[in-house]
């Protein structure tokens, strides 16, 4: 009777993965789903209603082509579990993550090309390939990437895509969300420019600390989809402002949820950094600022406004010399390359005008009785 059940739910993933595929196709076919069209080949920069890219035609003047690739590395399968945080559907469960996101990624928009590999890229056999699909998988193929996304949520995941990245000079962007799940971080990688992910690693990896001995049995980490939809949001941003060089790229923006507080940094690599391949970025790095022409900081001259216009207008100071003269003092004997702001002038001393009075010879009574009388 187990063996009917467990057979019986394997037909149900089956048939799952099958419905999810048939919405692909149809999406990808033209069928007759609601809302579904073909891909499309070649995108026209007429404004119309019909061109769903009209509104991002200025992307084309920028440089930025028709088609664009996304590489998919995953090795996990979609639970339940996961409905709360990502877009995954109940009815892809059981289906591994790569291939879910695929379906859902083109249903959403047929014209993005898809590369998924459902492997771990922490295994020796897999590093390979990994590195491979970085330096060879870009949208020519032969050529590397544009820029790879780190989404994991594991140290061992994270030092993986560093270690790749740093041996092979690739740029790319680390994110992630913390366990009490109310504050996150992006950081844009450079290698040999800014600092890998382990030029300041985390404790748990400063300290080889195995993360499985962390988990406790039957808990798991705090998940907020809103936390991760800002983090997301604050990804993706600095992923167009990279790629179509726009703004202020952000090396380092965090988020802390509870105060509604975003720092922002940026971290020089550590020279004494364990990646030996990080140090050789470094120094490479150094080379190529070496070998950039230097120049030369011009000095000018400082311009009069209003000294000469065709309004007549004419800038007249309501202190004359002789008052700003007064109002000044010495100015003391001051090492090379120091002034003073202003001089304090010297007080002058006040002068009092004696004032006599004649002795007439008179009493005070006598005094006081003429007073009484006046």
């Amino acid at each position: 009777m187990a063996e009917s059940v467990e057979r019986l739910q394997q037909r149900v993933q089956e048939l799952e993965r099958e419905l999810a595929q048939e919405r692909s196709r149809r999406v990808l076919g033209g069928g007759d789903g609601v809302g579904c069209r073909t891909r499309i080949e070649k995108m026209s920069p007429e404004v119309v209603d019909s061109n769903p890219y009209s509104r991002l035609m200025a992307l084309k003047r920028m440089g930025i082509v028709n088609d664009y690739e996304l590489l998919l590395f995953d090795y996990d399968k979609v639970e339940l579990a996961n409905m709360n945080r990502l877009f995954f559907q109940p009815h892809q469960a059981g289906l591994s993550k790569v291939q879910a996101a695929e379906h859902t990624l083109r249903n959403i928009n047929p014209d993005v090309l898809f590369e998924i590999h459902n492997y771990n890229i922490t295994t020796v056999e897999n590093f390979q390939h990994f590195m491979d699909r970085i330096s060879n998988g870009g949208l020519e193929e032969g050529k590397p990437v544009d820029l790879v996304l780190s989404c994991v949520d594991n140290f061992e995941a994270r030092m993986t895509i560093n270690t790749a990245c740093n041996e092979l000079g690739q740029i790319w962007m680390e994110s992630g969300v913390s366990e009490n799940a109310v504050s996150g971080h992006i950081q844009l990688i450079i290698p040999g420019e800014s600092a890998c992910f382990a030029c300041a690693p985390p404790l748990v990896v400063a300290a080889n600390i195995d993360e499985k001995t962390l988990k406790r049995e039957g808990v798991c980490a705090a998940s907020l989809p809103t936390t991760m939809g800002v983090v997301a949001g604050i990804l993706v941003q600095n992923v167009l402002k990279f790629l179509l060089n726009f703004g202020t790229v952000s090396f380092y923006l965090g988020y802390n949820a509870m105060q509604d507080f975003f720092p922002t940094m940026s971290m020089k690599p550590n020279p004494q950094c364990d990646d030996r391949n990080c140090r050789k970025q470094q120094e490479e790095y150094k080379k190529k600022v070496a070998a950039l022409p230097k120049q030369e900081v011009v000095q000018e001259e400082e311009k009069i406004i209003h000294e000469d216009n065709e309004w007549g207008i004419e800038l007249v100071s309501e202190v004359s010399e002789e008052e700003l003269k007064n109002s000044s003092g010495p100015v003391p004997n001051l090492p090379e390359g120091i002034t003073v702001a202003y001089t304090i002038p010297k007080k002058q001393e006040d002068s009092v005008t004696e004032v006599t009075v004649e002795d007439s010879g008179e009493s005070l009574e006598d005094l006081m009785a003429k007073m009484k009388n006046m």
